[in-house]
């Protein structure tokens, strides 16, 4: 048989098999994208909460290579401290061991293989797809069809290379990697940090033990080689990420580098000192993944009391100050969109801080005019500037976001956030048109009269009360609050249609300047604004509570 006739039906094999994992993980990740959100929120600093969680969600996407850029992007983000993202990194290392048992699976379930029922899956998968309407369905059909498309892409491998066990060649290469563990090792790093997916990597190891290829030697050190190359996405990923975000890759590929030194070295005196014989015997799919989970959960078990250590040797090779923080940052990265559900929670934890900015923006331009001051004047200003940063940070990242394969009510939620943060940017603007008449009125020598002064503390103190009423409806979902706001607006409304006749009664009579009579004027109409857009903003709430 001719080289091309066992390379391109591996490689079409290869494509199906990552194509259908990669289905399958999306399907799966969709159906459960609020729950993941949920198991973010529950992440401690409990170490231990934390390889639950990556285990959880490497379980699902079926990719530690995946779960490794998330974690670097909520370092990144500034959502997760190291010592979280240590937690999640072991358990994402057991986690990728679940598809390893999903493809050996051939072997221990009989007749209720997946490699039985791939083809059946396949069709019922499609079938699902052109049939069915609501998005949840849809999302089921990606699903099974996936999981069947990934036992036909492993079983087109495995049937590929079967000719090569005839092959003394090919043969003498697995011989020679299992008596050589670096060449073993490197072997395993190389193929997955090409493929860039362990799981994958796992996968072909399989298929060419399905053909009885693998001995159990040259097995053991490819394995241990799959974990470290797997950390090169991450590694790829933190170059454009701050220090703390490098020093998270640094610790994946640190953790990985000292559990395979660890069972390289009992491997060696196992096979050489006290079971030689099992070294050449062939491996089988099922004890790969005895293996790979075995060597994974023992790692963990090892290394965890010694996490910290890792921890900070990650630090001191990356250079890291354990205290780097900069709060204009965005806490949004684009790594986070691998996980769509994630990406969402991302989005809204970082509205809320902008919320909060946009609040003390208020606090600050409520008595701006009564006492106008160029430090608070130059303060609002610069909030300006933050608040246009944030603006644009979350409106392209949810933009990004909306145009990936999420459900109808994310993507709702998606695009009333957008409309959320237009009316934030809104209000933080008419805030900086409050500051822009106070500097007039210093740079003119104009002072309100106290009749003035007192009516737009009264203006200001109902449009501050409804926009915090708003934020809090908003982010808390309160329905009560967001009736307050709406209550606050109209009662806005009011005001300032009375406080402008008394203005113009005050200009007519000679009561007041002409300039401080137009800059009262215009402040009127720049607090009432703002109650308007804190309206909308408690009005998206209620239209978020009545999602499906």
């Amino acid at each position: 048989m001719g080289v091309l006739e066992i390379i391109i039906p591996f490689v079409g094999g290869l494509g199906m098999f990552i194509y259908g994992m990669q289905t399958m993980a999306q399907g799966l990740e969709n159906a459960a994208g609020d729950r993941m959100r949920s198991l973010l929120e529950i992440l401690t600093k409990n170490k231990l909460m934390g390889v639950l969680l990556g285990f959880a969600i490497t379980a699902v996407i079926q990719s530690s290579s995946a779960t490794t850029v998330m974690v670097v992007g909520f370092v990144n983000a500034g959502m997760m401290n190291l010592h979280q993202a240590m937690g999640v990194i072991m358990g994402a290392n057991i986690g990728t061991t679940v598809t390893g048992w999903l493809v050996s699976s051939a072997e221990w379930a009989k007749f209720f293989s997946p490699v039985t029922l791939a083809p059946v899956a396949i069709i019922v998968g499609v079938f699902i797809m052109l049939t069915g309407k609501r998005y949840a369905t849809k999302e089921l059909a990606k699903i099974v069809f996936g999981f069947g498309l990934l036992f036909v892409g492993i079983s087109t491998m495995s049937q590929a290379v079967e000719p090569l066990k005839f092959n003394e060649t090919f043969c003498n290469i697995f011989v020679t990697l299992g008596s050589n563990p670096l060449l073993g090792i490197a072997a395993g790093a190389i193929v997955t940090a090409i493929i860039q997916s362990s799981s994958a990597s796992v996968g072909i190891l399989q298929s060419l033990a399905a053909a009885g290829l693998v001995p159990f030697e040259a097995a053991i050190y490819i394995i241990m080689g799959q974990n470290i190359g797997t950390c090169i996405t991450a590694i790829l990923s933190g170059l454009g990420a701050n220090r703390n975000a490098k020093t998270a890759a640094l610790m994946h590929l640190l953790f990985n580098i000292i559990g395979t030194a660890i069972f390289s070295i009992a491997a060696i005196v196992y096979f050489n000192a006290t079971h030689p014989v099992w070294a050449s015997g062939a491996i089988t799919q099922t004890q790969i993944s005895l293996i790979h989970t075995a060597f994974n959960l023992a790692t963990t078990f090892i290394l965890f009391p010694a996490s910290g250590l890792i921890i900070k040797l990650a630090m001191k090779i990356g250079k890291t100050d354990s205290g780097e923080s900069n709060e204009d940052e965005s806490l949004l990265d684009l790594r986070l969109l691998e996980t769509p559900g994630i990406a969402l929670s991302s989005l809204k934890t970082e509205l809320e801080r902008m919320g909060e900015m946009v609040q003390r923006h208020l606090q600050i331009a409520e008595g701006i005019l009564l006492l106008p001051e160029e430090g608070k004047i130059r303060e609002i200003k610069e909030i300006e500037k933050r608040v246009d940063r944030m603006t644009s940070d979350i409106s392209n990242f949810a933009i990004s976001l909306s145009g990936l394969q999420i459900s109808q009510r994310e993507h709702r939620e998606t695009m009333q956030i957008l409309q959320v943060v237009s009316d934030m940017e809104r209000i933080s603007d008419q805030c900086e048109n409050i500051a822009e008449y106070a500097e007039q009125m210093l740079e003119r020598g104009l002072k309100l009269s106290d009749e003035a002064k007192k009516e737009i503390s009264k203006l200001a103190e109902v449009c501050v009360s409804s926009y915090d009423y708003a934020l809090k409806a908003y982010v808390e979902g309160d329905e009560e609050s967001s009736a307050k706001a709406i209550e606050k607006e109209t009662e806005a409304d009011e005001l300032e249609i009375e406080f402008r006749s008394r203005n113009i009664e005050r200009l007519t009579g000679h009561r007041c300047e002409a300039g401080t009579g137009i800059v009262y004027q215009d402040a009127l109409v720049s607090f009432e604004r703002i109650s308007d857009h804190a309206r909308n903003i408690a009005e998206e709430r209620e239209k978020t509570e009545k999602l499906p």
